[in-house]
């Protein structure tokens, strides 16, 4: 490719791409550290919530002389997410694949001296050799290949019976850890990358509908298309590949519990508090990452359904028509002899306007007084009764998640809600039923198909019969800390 090709190229993407407008606005620093520090523990945040915590940094900024502007916290969220930096779903905020990009550029700045490791190489020469074995269409060059790695293992088991352990170096350790940690990291750009794909092949549609002019079904079929080459792409395979290793039960289960091993060991001291914490809800992240796609998805085709299915596209393609056909009337001003100030009969009514307040209204007063002969003054009191305490009692969600998985301890097998009832009676209601279903939503624990009927009490001690989703919870959802859940 030739300099002025890469020129236009760069130039491009320094004018268009969101990621290099971040990187070069005036508060880069300012904006990079509070959406690093605002998703530090979730990739998801309420809207509610990030606009407080804006609002919070705004007025200290203005206190340092950091920022002169006064504009509030929320024109600057609805900035950000028109800049293509945050994306707005369901009143919950994320980041965008380009916010990801500016994020891991900055932090790749102080992390330059563990690029060129040996760790590093040897992940790039294990996977040629693989490359290799896979490509090959030799079957004999293959078996060699396959006979010498069998070798090598069988090598380090003989070490092993033998008590030859060989242990990682401090250095070692800290390459190995950090490279890890560095590949996992990258994970949820891949999930933001089939988002933006999703949207951008659904605006693609909707354009390439109200251009064709094409019926029903030729906009179905190039639906279809479009499915099968977001698919076909690097985001669209990428996901694919994940969701098939997070459908596999024994596959996740086995990843998080070596990543549990691993962070209890020694070694884990070379990595950072929030990196350990980050790999300690791997699995969790990319179990929600992975629903959010399908839910984007998913509300994409039913919004593209609707908009086929109401002819909107018809409108707005005869709303382009007539569009074109004044766009045509009105260049012909020019050259036609038309006068373009003309007296016509039309007439506006025109005077003075009235203004009133509320506060100009008279209010009327009742007619009939209120009677407090029979009222008693009483002075107020700092502590609350035993009929208020009765009214303010509620279930604990968390203590609820505490029994549940001090059942699931003593349980061999994963246990459906019905069956921990069995074994924790709800004498609470129906406000203690939810927090069950909340504890199961919260850990990620499997949906299964149809429904089940459990009965449980009431405060006053009645029965109650309630039909429920069915859940299969195991102690591995669980976090060893249960401040983690989100309740």
């Amino acid at each position: 490719m030739s300099f002025h090709e890469l020129n236009a190229r760069f130039r491009r993407l320094y004018q268009e791409h969101p990621a290099w407008r971040l990187l070069r606005v005036e508060n880069a620093p300012l904006i990079l550290a509070f959406v690093a520090d605002l998703f530090e523990e979730t990739n998801e945040i309420p809207f509610g919530r990030a606009k407080v915590a804006l609002d919070t940094e705004l007025e200290e900024w203005r206190r340092q002389g950091v920022l002169e502007s006064e504009v509030n916290a929320t024109t600057y969220l609805r900035q950000w997410i028109q800049a293509g930096w945050l994306r707005e779903l369901d009143d919950n905020l994320s980041k965008t694949d380009a916010c990801e990009i500016a994020l891991r550029f900055c932090h790749q700045l102080e992390q330059r001296e563990s690029h060129a490791t040996a760790s590093h190489l040897r992940i790039v020469q294990d996977a040629v050799r693989d490359l290799s074995v896979a490509l090959n269409p030799d079957p004999k060059e293959r078996i060699a290949l396959l006979e010498a790695r069998k070798a090598e293992i069988e090598r380090e088991l003989s070490d092993l019976e033998a008590g030859i352990v060989h242990e990682l170096s401090e250095a070692e350790q800290r390459e190995r850890m950090i490279e890890v940690y560095q590949l996992a990291a990258v994970l949820t750009g891949d999930f933001r990358r089939v988002e933006d794909e999703i949207r951008r092949i659904d605006q693609d549609l909707r354009v390439q509908m109200i251009e064709s002019g094409g019926s029903r079904g030729d906009v179905i079929l190039n639906l279809l298309e479009q499915e099968q080459l977001l698919a076909d792409s690097d985001a669209g395979r990428a996901f694919e590949g994940f969701f098939q290793l997070l459908c596999d039960q024994n596959r996740s289960t086995e990843l998080r519990e070596q990543l549990k091993k691993i962070l209890a060991l020694p070694a884990a001291r070379h990595l950072s508090e929030r990196q350990r914490r980050y790999l300690g809800k791997l699995m969790r992240e990319l179990t929600r990452e992975s629903e959010r796609v399908f839910q984007v998805r998913r509300r994409t085709e039913e919004k593209l359904r609707q908009f086929i299915e109401s002819g909107t596209a018809n409108e707005m393609r005869a709303v382009d028509r007539l569009l074109g056909r004044l766009e045509r009337i009105a260049v012909g001003f020019k050259d036609g002899d038309l006068p373009l100030r003309r007296e016509t009969s039309l007439t506006l009514a025109s005077g003075k306007p009235r203004f009133q307040s509320p506060a100009s209204l008279g209010l009327k007063w009742p007619e009939a007084r209120l009677d407090t002969r029979g009222v008693e003054e009483q002075a107020a009191s700092r502590t609350p009764g035993g009929i208020v305490l009765e009214q303010l009692l509620t279930v604990q969600a968390m203590e609820v998640a505490a029994k549940i998985r001090d059942a699931l301890e003593n349980s061999p097998l994963p246990l459906g809600i019905a069956a921990l009832i069995e074994r924790l009676p709800v004498e609470a209601g129906l406000e203690e039923l939810v927090a069950f279903l909340r504890v199961a939503s919260a850990v990620d624990a499997t949906r299964l198909p149809g429904r089940e009927t459990v009965t449980i009490r009431d405060r006053n001690g009645q029965r109650l019969r309630v039909e429920i989703p069915r859940f299969l919870l195991a102690r591995e959802q669980f976090p060893d800390d249960l401040e983690e859940i989100q309740l």
